[in-house]
Protein backbone atom coordinates (compact mmCIF):
# COMPACT_ATOMS: atom_id res chain seq x y z
CA UNK A 1 0.00 0.00 0.00
CA UNK A 2 2.98 2.59 1.03
CA UNK A 3 4.29 1.75 -2.14
CA UNK A 4 1.40 2.32 -4.69
CA UNK A 5 0.65 5.32 -2.87
CA UNK A 6 3.84 6.95 -3.65
CA UNK A 7 4.08 5.63 -7.23
CA UNK A 8 0.53 7.40 -7.63
CA UNK A 9 2.09 10.58 -5.29
CA UNK A 10 4.96 10.71 -8.13
CA UNK A 11 2.47 10.57 -11.45
CA UNK A 12 -0.02 12.47 -9.91
CA UNK A 13 2.93 15.49 -9.47
CA UNK A 14 5.04 15.14 -12.25
CA UNK A 15 2.78 12.90 -14.59
CA UNK A 16 0.67 14.40 -17.82
CA UNK A 17 -2.91 14.44 -16.10
CA UNK A 18 -2.51 17.59 -14.28
CA UNK A 19 -4.76 18.89 -11.69
CA UNK A 20 -4.65 22.19 -9.47
CA UNK A 21 -3.52 21.19 -6.09
CA UNK A 22 -1.08 18.88 -7.96
CA UNK A 23 0.21 21.67 -9.56
CA UNK A 24 0.43 23.73 -6.77
CA UNK A 25 2.45 21.08 -4.80
CA UNK A 26 4.87 20.77 -7.41
CA UNK A 27 5.19 24.65 -7.32
CA UNK A 28 6.06 24.99 -3.69
CA UNK A 29 8.45 22.24 -3.83
CA UNK A 30 10.30 23.26 -6.75
CA UNK A 31 10.20 27.00 -5.34
CA UNK A 32 12.27 25.58 -2.33
CA UNK A 33 14.48 23.44 -4.26
CA UNK A 34 14.96 27.09 -6.74
CA UNK A 35 16.01 28.91 -3.49
CA UNK A 36 17.89 26.25 -1.94
CA UNK A 37 19.96 26.44 -5.35
CA UNK A 38 20.22 29.69 -5.64
CA UNK A 39 21.24 30.51 -2.23
CA UNK A 40 23.95 27.66 -2.65
CA UNK A 41 25.01 28.93 -5.74
CA UNK A 42 25.78 32.15 -4.09
CA UNK A 43 27.91 30.88 -1.50
CA UNK A 44 30.20 28.49 -4.23
CA UNK A 45 30.52 31.71 -6.75
CA UNK A 46 28.97 34.95 -4.69
CA UNK A 47 26.65 35.03 -8.61
CA UNK A 48 22.90 34.48 -7.75
CA UNK A 49 21.75 32.54 -10.65
CA UNK A 50 18.07 32.46 -10.44
CA UNK A 51 16.77 35.87 -11.57
CA UNK A 52 17.77 37.37 -14.35
CA UNK A 53 16.46 41.18 -13.57
CA UNK A 54 19.24 41.52 -10.90
CA UNK A 55 21.93 39.72 -13.38
CA UNK A 56 20.95 41.92 -16.46
CA UNK A 57 21.09 45.39 -13.93
CA UNK A 58 24.28 44.25 -12.54
CA UNK A 59 25.79 43.46 -16.12
CA UNK A 60 25.02 47.34 -17.04
CA UNK A 61 26.33 48.38 -14.15
CA UNK A 62 29.33 46.44 -14.24
CA UNK A 63 29.48 47.64 -18.21
CA UNK A 64 29.95 51.13 -17.43
CA UNK A 65 32.32 50.33 -14.73
CA UNK A 66 34.56 48.93 -17.33
CA UNK A 67 34.51 45.25 -15.61
CA UNK A 68 34.03 43.58 -18.68
CA UNK A 69 35.10 40.10 -17.22
CA UNK A 70 31.90 40.17 -14.92
CA UNK A 71 29.68 41.00 -17.84
CA UNK A 72 30.93 38.58 -19.63
CA UNK A 73 29.90 36.02 -16.61
CA UNK A 74 26.38 38.02 -16.66
CA UNK A 75 25.94 37.23 -20.00
CA UNK A 76 26.86 33.62 -19.91
CA UNK A 77 24.13 33.21 -17.21
CA UNK A 78 21.66 35.20 -19.08
CA UNK A 79 22.15 32.84 -22.35
CA UNK A 80 22.47 29.35 -20.12
CA UNK A 81 19.00 30.77 -18.58
CA UNK A 82 17.53 30.92 -21.94
CA UNK A 83 19.33 27.88 -23.38
CA UNK A 84 17.70 25.49 -20.27
CA UNK A 85 14.10 27.49 -20.93
CA UNK A 86 14.36 26.57 -24.59
CA UNK A 87 15.09 22.81 -24.06
CA UNK A 88 12.54 22.51 -21.17
CA UNK A 89 9.90 23.42 -23.81
CA UNK A 90 11.13 21.52 -26.43
CA UNK A 91 10.87 18.48 -24.57
CA UNK A 92 7.00 19.31 -23.12
CA UNK A 93 6.74 19.99 -26.76
CA UNK A 94 7.92 16.53 -27.92
CA UNK A 95 6.77 14.81 -25.22
CA UNK A 96 3.15 16.27 -25.83
CA UNK A 97 3.32 14.98 -29.70
CA UNK A 98 3.48 11.48 -29.04
CA UNK A 99 1.26 11.81 -26.15
CA UNK A 100 3.85 10.70 -23.54
CA UNK A 101 3.36 10.49 -19.79
CA UNK A 102 6.53 12.28 -19.38
CA UNK A 103 6.07 15.54 -21.09
CA UNK A 104 7.01 17.32 -17.33
CA UNK A 105 8.82 14.50 -15.43
CA UNK A 106 11.57 14.36 -18.61
CA UNK A 107 12.80 18.30 -17.88
CA UNK A 108 12.60 17.91 -14.19
CA UNK A 109 14.86 14.63 -14.56
CA UNK A 110 17.72 16.51 -16.40
CA UNK A 111 17.32 18.68 -13.90
CA UNK A 112 18.23 16.20 -11.27
CA UNK A 113 20.42 14.82 -13.12
CA UNK A 114 22.75 18.22 -13.46
CA UNK A 115 22.21 18.90 -10.05
CA UNK A 116 23.44 15.34 -9.36
CA UNK A 117 27.01 16.31 -11.38
CA UNK A 118 26.99 19.53 -9.37
CA UNK A 119 26.97 18.43 -5.89
CA UNK A 120 29.37 15.09 -6.73
CA UNK A 121 31.79 16.74 -8.95
CA UNK A 122 31.75 20.81 -7.56
CA UNK A 123 34.32 20.25 -4.89
CA UNK A 124 37.17 18.66 -7.70
CA UNK A 125 36.25 20.78 -10.58
CA UNK A 126 36.29 24.14 -7.91
CA UNK A 127 40.51 24.19 -8.29
CA UNK A 128 40.15 25.39 -11.71
CA UNK A 129 40.02 29.46 -10.48
CA UNK A 130 40.45 30.54 -14.06
CA UNK A 131 36.66 28.87 -15.45
CA UNK A 132 35.15 27.48 -12.49
CA UNK A 133 32.43 30.73 -11.69
CA UNK A 134 31.74 30.69 -15.02
CA UNK A 135 31.28 27.32 -15.79
CA UNK A 136 29.17 27.08 -12.25
CA UNK A 137 27.00 30.30 -13.02
CA UNK A 138 26.10 28.86 -16.65
CA UNK A 139 25.55 25.16 -15.07
CA UNK A 140 22.60 26.47 -12.36
CA UNK A 141 21.27 29.05 -14.75
CA UNK A 142 20.88 26.43 -17.01
CA UNK A 143 18.72 24.43 -14.44
CA UNK A 144 16.65 27.53 -13.14
CA UNK A 145 15.63 28.08 -17.16
CA UNK A 146 15.11 24.38 -17.55
CA UNK A 147 12.67 24.51 -13.96
CA UNK A 148 11.28 27.83 -14.58
CA UNK A 149 10.03 26.94 -17.90
CA UNK A 150 8.23 23.47 -16.77
CA UNK A 151 6.46 25.02 -13.98
CA UNK A 152 4.97 27.92 -16.51
CA UNK A 153 3.94 25.58 -18.78
CA UNK A 154 1.99 22.88 -16.83
CA UNK A 155 0.45 25.81 -14.54
CA UNK A 156 -0.16 28.05 -17.87
CA UNK A 157 2.09 30.57 -16.16
CA UNK A 158 -0.13 30.71 -13.08
CA UNK A 159 3.52 30.24 -11.22
CA UNK A 160 7.00 30.81 -11.38
CA UNK A 161 9.31 29.39 -8.89
CA UNK A 162 13.15 30.60 -9.45
CA UNK A 163 12.21 34.19 -8.66
CA UNK A 164 9.75 36.00 -6.42
CA UNK A 165 9.55 39.39 -7.68
CA UNK A 166 6.49 38.81 -9.42
CA UNK A 167 4.88 36.63 -6.57
CA UNK A 168 5.61 39.63 -4.62
CA UNK A 169 3.78 41.94 -6.88
CA UNK A 170 0.87 39.23 -7.25
CA UNK A 171 0.37 38.87 -3.32
CA UNK A 172 0.28 42.83 -3.49
CA UNK A 173 -2.29 42.78 -5.94
CA UNK A 174 -4.12 40.14 -3.70
CA UNK A 175 -3.76 42.22 -1.00
CA UNK A 176 -5.30 45.26 -2.42
CA UNK A 177 -7.89 43.53 -3.93
CA UNK A 178 -8.80 42.39 -0.31
CA UNK A 179 -8.20 45.60 1.15
CA UNK A 180 -10.35 47.87 -1.02
CA UNK A 181 -12.66 45.50 -3.14
CA UNK A 182 -15.11 48.38 -4.29
CA UNK A 183 -18.09 48.25 -6.64
CA UNK A 184 -17.62 45.77 -9.49
CA UNK A 185 -14.04 45.24 -9.33
CA UNK A 186 -12.95 41.67 -9.23
CA UNK A 187 -13.90 38.96 -6.32
CA UNK A 188 -10.42 38.71 -4.10
CA UNK A 189 -9.00 35.17 -4.51
CA UNK A 190 -7.94 34.17 -1.08
CA UNK A 191 -7.11 31.00 -2.92
CA UNK A 192 -4.44 31.84 -4.89
CA UNK A 193 -3.29 34.63 -2.45
CA UNK A 194 -2.40 31.38 -0.16
CA UNK A 195 -0.88 29.71 -3.12
CA UNK A 196 1.53 33.47 -3.35
CA UNK A 197 2.49 33.14 -0.30
CA UNK A 198 3.49 30.01 0.30
CA UNK A 199 5.57 30.08 -3.20
CA UNK A 200 7.51 32.95 -1.07
CA UNK A 201 7.86 31.47 2.14
CA UNK A 202 9.38 28.15 0.17
CA UNK A 203 11.55 30.29 -2.06
CA UNK A 204 12.98 31.16 1.09
CA UNK A 205 12.96 28.60 3.37
CA UNK A 206 14.69 26.84 0.87
CA UNK A 207 17.44 29.73 0.75
CA UNK A 208 17.85 29.28 4.07
CA UNK A 209 18.46 25.30 3.68
CA UNK A 210 20.40 25.27 1.10
CA UNK A 211 22.73 28.14 2.45
CA UNK A 212 22.94 25.90 5.43
CA UNK A 213 23.68 22.74 3.58
CA UNK A 214 26.45 24.25 1.59
CA UNK A 215 27.94 25.80 4.93
CA UNK A 216 28.17 22.20 6.46
CA UNK A 217 28.06 20.23 3.72
CA UNK A 218 29.63 21.58 0.75
CA UNK A 219 28.28 20.74 -2.74
CA UNK A 220 27.00 17.46 -1.74
CA UNK A 221 23.97 19.51 -0.18
CA UNK A 222 22.77 19.55 -3.65
CA UNK A 223 22.50 15.27 -3.67
CA UNK A 224 19.52 15.32 -1.42
CA UNK A 225 17.59 17.99 -4.03
CA UNK A 226 18.68 16.08 -6.78
CA UNK A 227 17.28 12.39 -4.90
CA UNK A 228 13.98 14.18 -4.51
CA UNK A 229 13.28 15.19 -8.35
CA UNK A 230 14.66 12.13 -9.26
CA UNK A 231 11.71 10.20 -6.77
CA UNK A 232 9.15 12.77 -8.05
CA UNK A 233 10.06 12.37 -12.04
CA UNK A 234 11.28 8.42 -12.48
CA UNK A 235 7.71 7.21 -12.21
CA UNK A 236 5.83 8.74 -15.58
CA UNK A 237 9.12 8.20 -17.44
CA UNK A 238 8.79 4.39 -16.35
CA UNK A 239 5.38 3.93 -17.29
CA UNK A 240 6.33 5.45 -21.03
CA UNK A 241 9.65 2.86 -20.77
CA UNK A 242 6.67 0.30 -20.18
CA UNK A 243 4.58 1.49 -22.37
CA UNK A 244 7.54 1.20 -25.35
CA UNK A 245 7.78 -2.01 -24.48
CA UNK A 246 4.56 -3.16 -24.24
CA UNK A 247 3.97 -2.41 -28.22
CA UNK A 248 7.09 -3.52 -28.59
CA UNK A 249 6.14 -7.03 -27.83
CA UNK A 250 2.64 -6.75 -30.02
CA UNK A 251 4.24 -5.97 -32.90
CA UNK A 252 6.40 -9.57 -32.07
Amino acid sequence: MPLNYSLNYSRRLTGRTRTQPANRQLGCMLAFIAGAVNAGGFLAVQHYTSHMTGIVSAMADQLALGMYSLVAVGLSALVSFLLGATLSTMMVRHSRQRNLHSEYALPLLVEAGLLLCFGLLGSQISGFNGYYVSATVMLLSFIMGLQNAVITKLSNAEMRTTHITGVITDIGIEMGKLLCPGTGAKVPDRSRLRLLAMLALCFFIGGVSGALGFKHLGYAATVPLAVTLMALSIIPIADDLLDYLRQRGRRR
